[in-house]
C-alpha cells in the first residue's frame, strides 16, 4: 500500500476511476444540471484514502499526479464526505485524511468522486457506523453525480444526474489513458457546451442501443468502438486544442476508437487485447505523451489491507 507510518486503528479503502464509454447529454436543466444518459466504466486506475482517528481534520496528499489544484479544506470531496456521514450518524470525531492519488487530476476520470467513495467506505468501517450500501449510495448522491457509481463499480447505465444507476455486464476490455497537464474544470465544459449547442434542439436519446450492450456483454472491442461517443468532446476540444493532437495520436497508434474522457481532458484509446494496449503506449510514448495502460470494469469502493 502507498501509506507509512499509519497508526493501527487506520483504515484504508480505495476507488476506481472511471471511464464514460457513452456520454449524452440532454438540455440544461432549471437547476443547473444536464439530464444524462451514459454508460460508466470503472477502470483500474485507484485512488486510496487512509482514514485516523485525530485531535482535529486534516487532509494529506500524496500521488503521481498533479496535486496543485486539489483543495486541503472542507471543500475536498473526501472531506465532504466525511461531513455527510458525520451530518447521518451524529458523530463529531476528528479524523486525518491520507489520499494517494493516481486518478488524473481535472481529467473527466471522477477522481475526486473516488476519494469521496473510497472515504464514504472508510469512514462507515473506523466510526462502526453501519451504514448500508442503500444509505451510502443516497449520501454517495447528495456528493457528486459520479460518487454513486464509483461506490459501486463495475459496469452501469446512468441516468438523471449520472446518480440513477442500472448495472450492466461487461466482460474485459483494454485500454490507453493518455492524461493531460491541463486541468478542465467540469462545469466549465457544462457551460461551454450550452454555448455551443444554444441555437439546437437537444434531445436526450430514451436508451442506449442493443448492439451496444451486446459488445459489452461478449468484451467485443472492434464491436463496441463505432459506439463510443461522448457529447462533451467538442467543448472540451474548444477548451483544450490540444485534445484534438491526442486524439489524432491514438488513431494513428491504431486504437480502434479514441475518446475524450468525461469532461476531459483525458483521453481514452480502446485496444483490441492487452498487447495491442502496450502497443498503443509505446506509440505513444515515442511520441513524448505519458499513457497508462489499464483495463476494465474494476470493483468499486471497498476496504484493503495495510
Amino acid at each position: 500500500m502507498p501509506f507509512r507510518d499509519l497508526p493501527d486503528s487506520s483504515v484504508i479503502a480505495r476507488a476506481p476511476g472511471k471511464i464514460n464509454l457513452v456520454l449524452r447529454v440532454g438540455p440544461r436543466r432549471a437547476d443547473g444540471f444536464h439530464d444524462l444518459l451514459t454508460c460508466f466504466q470503472a477502470v483500474n486506475i485507484w485512488e486510496s484514502v487512509a482514514l485516523s482517528p485525530a485531535d482535529e481534520f486534516s487532509i494529506a496528499l500524496t500521488g503521481d499526479v498533479n496535486l496543485g489544484e486539489i483543495p486541503l479544506d472542507a471543500n475536498n470531496l473526501a472531506m465532504k464526505a466525511v461531513a455527510a456521514v458525520a451530518q447521518a450518524t451524529g458523530r463529531t470525531d476528528a479524523v486525518a485524511i491520507r489520499i494517494d492519488k493516481k486518478v488524473p487530476v481535472g481529467g473527466g476520470m471522477g477522481g475526486g468522486s473516488a476519494d469521496a467513495a473510497a472515504t464514504l467506505i472508510a469512514i462507515n468501517e473506523l466510526w462502526h457506523a453501519g451504514l448500508s450500501q442503500a444509505e451510502l449510495l443516497d449520501i454517495a448522491a447528495e456528493l457528486g453525480s459520479d460518487v454513486p457509481f464509483l461506490l459501486e463499480g463495475g459496469t452501469a447505465i446512468g441516468r438523471g444526474r449520472g446518480e440513477v444507476l442500472e448495472p450492466v455486464k461487461s466482460l474485459p476490455l483494454h485500454w490507453v489513458i493518455v492524461p493531460s497537464m491541463e486541468h478542465l474544470a467540469t462545469p466549465g465544459v457544462y457551460g461551454r457546451l450550452d454555448e455551443l449547442r444554444a441555437d439546437v434542439d437537444v434531445v436526450l436519446p430514451p436508451s442506449l442501443p442493443e448492439a451496444f450492450i451486446d459488445a459489452l456483454y461478449q468484451g467485443d472491442a472492434e464491436a463496441l468502438a463505432p459506439h463510443l461517443i461522448n457529447d462533451m468532446a467538442q467543448a472540451a476540444i474548444d477548451l483544450d486544442p490540444g485534445l484534438a493532437e491526442t486524439l489524432e495520436l491514438g488513431l494513428e497508434a491504431s486504437a480502434l476508437a479514441v475518446m475524450v474522457s468525461g469532461s476531459g481532458p483525458t483521453c481514452a484509446m480502446l485496444a483490441r487485447d492487452q498487447k495491442h494496449a502496450a502497443d498503443i503506449q509505446n506509440f505513444c510514448s515515442s511520441a513524448g505523451r505519458h499513457a497508462v495502460v489499464t483495463s476494465s470494469p474494476a470493483r468499486g469502493a471497498h476496504l484493503v489491507s495495510s
